[in-house]
Parts: structure tokens; sequence; C-alpha cells
């Protein structure tokens, strides 16, 4: 039969163990939890076995000592020269005083996002399009020395700070676009000018270096054929001073001589394409005789005189 001895013990044993079980904490790796008695912060607990006052101390934060990715929402920034460009970025922290991240900001991961957005914004908005686009690590050096010593104070370190985008806006990247079209068509325009320009003197030194060769030739041709004109003139005066030599006084080998080349030229006129009529002369010989500058004709070879006893 039960009674009230009992079920007191009864009610007296449970409420030890509730109240055994309050005043042990077991808090895990990786967090601290925040202690407050009777409304006021008091400790934090490390991980591992921790006592507290059952009833006077509570479990106000647990609180991670892991480092936290914050993601900071997309923005417009306008650059220095009124560019509009959309930037985004990522932030690594860690949380070294938890008492300090809990009563030091209402709510440490909000204003973090809205200080890197901000910093970012009066970074960005001190530099031109190009050195925005091109200068990332720039950047992140500066946004991290901006808001690291703002977030020590909320007990929060900041591991590093990476900007993910940053990308014109839209309107102006097809303006880009336009921009660096015109740009190719204005290069491929000179590229091309300047290669006709370099044909054109490739082509003029081509001409010129023909034009030397060509003058060149015609002035060996000449010295050749003076040469040659001076070779053939002592040849014929070699000629014709053997047959100078041979003939001696005698006149009809020289009138054969020249009568030969003076039918020869006739023959070559005659076969000329513009000759319509070609004369003899009659008396070649005697012709020959003008040419020579003897008009006496020579005796005839079978004449006598005349007996003066024949009647």
């Amino acid at each position: 039969m039960i009674t009230p001895g009992l079920i007191l013990s009864i009610a007296v044993v449970l409420f030890l163990l509730v109240t055994l079980g309050q005043g042990v904490r077991q808090v895990p790796q990786g967090y601290k939890w925040v202690i407050q008695r009777l409304g006021k912060y008091h400790v934090s607990l490390t991980p591992g076995l921790n006592f507290i006052i059952p009833y006077i101390d509570a479990v106000a934060y647990r609180v991670t000592t892991k480092d936290i990715v914050l993601d900071i929402p997309s923005q417009e920034v306008i650059t220095k020269d009124n560019a509009v460009l959309i930037t985004n970025a990522v932030a690594y922290i860690n949380i070294v005083n938890p008492e300090k991240a809990v009563y030091g900001v209402e709510n440490y991961e909000i204003a973090i996002q809205t200080l890197v957005q901000t910093s970012l914004r009066s970074i960005v908005g001190e530099m031109s399009l190009d050195d925005a686009l091109s200068s990332r690590d720039h950047i992140k050096a500066k946004l991290k020395a901006a808001i690291s010593d703002d977030i020590a104070d909320w007990g929060i370190t900041l591991k590093t700070v990476e900007i993910q985008d940053i990308n014109p806006s839209p309107t102006m990247q097809q303006a880009m676009e336009e921009q660096a079209a015109a740009e190719r068509a204005r290069r491929a325009t000179v590229t091309r000018a300047d290669g006709d320009k370099q044909a054109a003197i490739l082509n003029a030194d081509g001409e010129k270096q023909a034009a030397i060769l060509n003058a060149e030739g015609e002035l060996e041709a000449s010295r050749r054929e003076a040469e040659a004109q001076v070779i053939l003139a002592e040849a014929s005066k070699r000629a014709i001073s053997l047959v100078t030599e041979a003939i001696g006084d005698k006149e009809m080998p020289v009138v054969y001589l020249l009568g030969e080349r003076y039918i020869n030229s006739l023959q070559q006129l005659s076969s000329s394409e513009n000759a319509k009529f070609l004369v003899f002369p009659a008396d070649v010989p005697n012709a020959l005789r003008g040419l020579m500058g003897n008009t006496k004709p020579p005796p005839a070879p079978c004449e006598r005189e005349p007996d003066p006893d024949r009647g």
C-alpha cells in the first residue's frame, strides 16, 4: 500500500535527479555555450563536461567556434566613371569571443553582410571601370582591412573575404561589347591598310630592282654589242688588209667582191615585205667602178689595133 511518505520520497528523488541534470552540461566540440546567471552573463562553457548551478544559471546562447561562411548578396555599384557593376562576395569569419558576438551586436551575420556591402561600394566607387574589373586582389585587400577592425569589437575574426563576381550590368556589358567590336573593326582596317602599304612598298622595291637589273642588262648588252662591233671592225680591217695585199693593183677581184656584196644586198631588199620594185643597173661593173671612184672602162680583152696596111 502506497503511503504518503513513499510518495514524498519518490518526489524528492525525482527532484534531485532533475536538479542534477540541470546542473550538468556537456558541450560538444566546436561550440561554446554562453551562461547567464539570473539574467546576467556569467561564463562561457568550453567543450566537454561542465557544471552550473541549477535554476540559477541558464544556457542563453549556443555559439559555434567553427569558421562561418557568409554569402554577401549581389548589389549594384557605381564606379568613378559612372559605370554600373554588379558585385557579390563571400566572407569567412570565426567567433573567438562568444559573449561579445551575442552581446555586442543584435545579429552579427546581418551586421557583417551589411558592413561588407557598404565597404565594397565605397572601395569600387573610388575606382574606374577598367581598374575595378582587373584589380580583384586590390579590392580584396582593401575590403579586408576596412572591416577587420570593426568586427573585432564583436569578438569575430575575419579570416578572408573573396570577390565572387564583379561584372558590368547588362546594359553596360552590351555597350562594352559594341565598343570592343568597333575597336576590332578599326584594328582590322588599320592592319589591312598596313598590309596594303607594305605590299605597295614591296611592289615598288620589286619594280625598282627590276628596273635596275633591266638597266644593268641593257648596259651590259650595249657594252657587249660595242665590243662585238669593235671586233667586227677589226676583222673587217684585217680582211681588207689581206685582200689589198692579195690583189695589189688588180681591179677585177675587187670588182668581183663588191659585185658579190652588191648582189646579196639587192637580194635582201627584194625579200623585204616593204619592197615593191627592184631595179638592177644595166651595167653592173661600171656601177661598181663608180662606187670605187674609177669611171675609166677597162680595155677589151680581144680588141686589136687596126693594121695600117689593110684598107
